[in-house]
């Protein structure tokens, strides 16, 4: 298996600029050092396990994003940053309804999203 160190680079890139961060900011976040985060983004240094790792809490996700990629990444960030402004209170009841979804299976998403023609009536 042929790892493409570029990709990886290019997801990490994807996923400081998604947060608004500098590369400076994340490079401090991480404990890394100067330019190191640059020439990771560009495929030039091959990052260790420690650095991902490092990578992955300063940018608030999972390595596997970054070393394997997944088409969950924009939605499970979007979920990610909701969560963190909510409520104690709001976060017991988010958590019981997504383990309802998980349990649920799949539904409908045609059902749950309102038309334009829909919202015009109201």
């Amino acid at each position: 298996m042929d790892i493409n160190y570029k990709t990886i680079g290019k997801r990490i890139a994807a996923r400081r600029r998604s947060l608004g961060l500098k590369q400076a900011q994340v490079e401090e976040m991480a404990g890394i050092g100067y330019k190191y985060l640059s020439n990771i983004e560009r495929g030039i240094s091959i990052p260790s396990i420690e650095v991902i790792m490092r990578l992955s809490k300063a940018l608030e996700t999972t390595p596997d994003v970054f070393l394997i990629g997944t088409d969950k990444d924009d939605a499970l960030g979007n979920i990610n940053m909701v969560i963190k402004n909510l409520t104690p209170k709001q976060l017991i009841i988010a958590n019981s309804f997504l383990n309802w979804l998980a349990q649920s299976g799949e539904c409908d998403t045609k059902k749950l999203s309102r038309s334009d023609e829909d919202i015009q009536n109201d």
